[in-house]
């Protein structure tokens, strides 16, 4: 019994050398977004551990957004936007019971100045995301599960053309958290086409670069969404 409470810190501290030592390659640019991580074997090697020991340390990176797995091909540092993941705010949810009205208030913290961001720098291919997913809405007026869908994938979309990696991340964690949420409720939703004029006034002052108008919209949509939501949770 001794031995086996001893050994979990010594295991701790050897993950905890995986973590250290690629991020020690990464602040000092020997690795790079996209870059590919030594094979297990000689991570193992180099840092004196096991590849079992390797691995629990890769889950841990792959968990913070650091790094990602591809079948067969080894595990590369993150390239893409930074992913803060679901999962802490989905455990912090389920823990203290967080509820619709701090949702919403969180994402108009966020998501009002994030639409006057993307008014002033959204590219050509955020502007075609969106129109996509709005597109989408519209067509899925009549179906409120996919509606959903489209509606989160056209925030998403909004955030990635902020210009602010920051702010897109924290959105998409919000925007992961808030689909959890809703979802339990839309199949009662009963002003989707409403909801989905509302983004498109959002898309418009997007695509028209005007930053107030964006962020009135987005406000104003915020707002008729929450009280959508309770009408919803009230039904149940």
């Amino acid at each position: 019994m001794i031995t086996e409470v001893g050994a979990a810190p010594v295991a701790s501290s050897a993950r905890d050398r995986v973590e250290e030592h690629v991020r020690r390659l990464i602040e000092t640019g020997e690795l790079h977004p996209g870059d590919r991580l030594p094979a297990e074997r000689d991570l193992a090697r180099a840092l004196g551990v096991s590849r079992p020991t390797v691995r629990s340390g890769l889950k841990a990176l792959a968990a913070m957004g650091v790094v990602h797995s591809r079948r067969g091909a080894g595990t590369f540092i993150a390239d893409g936007p930074p992913d803060l993941g679901r999962e802490p705010l989905g455990l912090l949810a389920a823990l203290h019971g967080f509820t619709s009205d701090e949702m919403f208030e969180a994402r108009r913290l966020l998501e009002v100045g994030v639409a006057g961001l993307a008014a002033d720098n959204a590219a050509a291919e955020h502007l075609a995301t969106l129109a996509e997913e709005l597109t989408e809405m519209f067509a899925a007026v009549g179906d409120p599960r996919a509606f959903l869908v489209h509606d989160v994938r056209f925030h998403q979309a909004l955030a990635a053309g902020c210009g602010n990696r920051v702010l897109a991340a924290l959105v998409e964690m919000v925007a992961a958290q808030f689909y959890e949420h809703r979802r339990r409720t839309v199949g009662r939703a009963r002003d989707l086409r409403e909801s989905a004029e509302l983004h498109r006034r959002i898309y418009r002052a997007v695509r028209s670069g005007q930053p107030e108008a964006a962020r009135e919209a987005m406000a104003e949509h915020l707002k008729r969404a929450q009280h959508a939501q309770a009408r919803e949770a009230a039904k149940s």
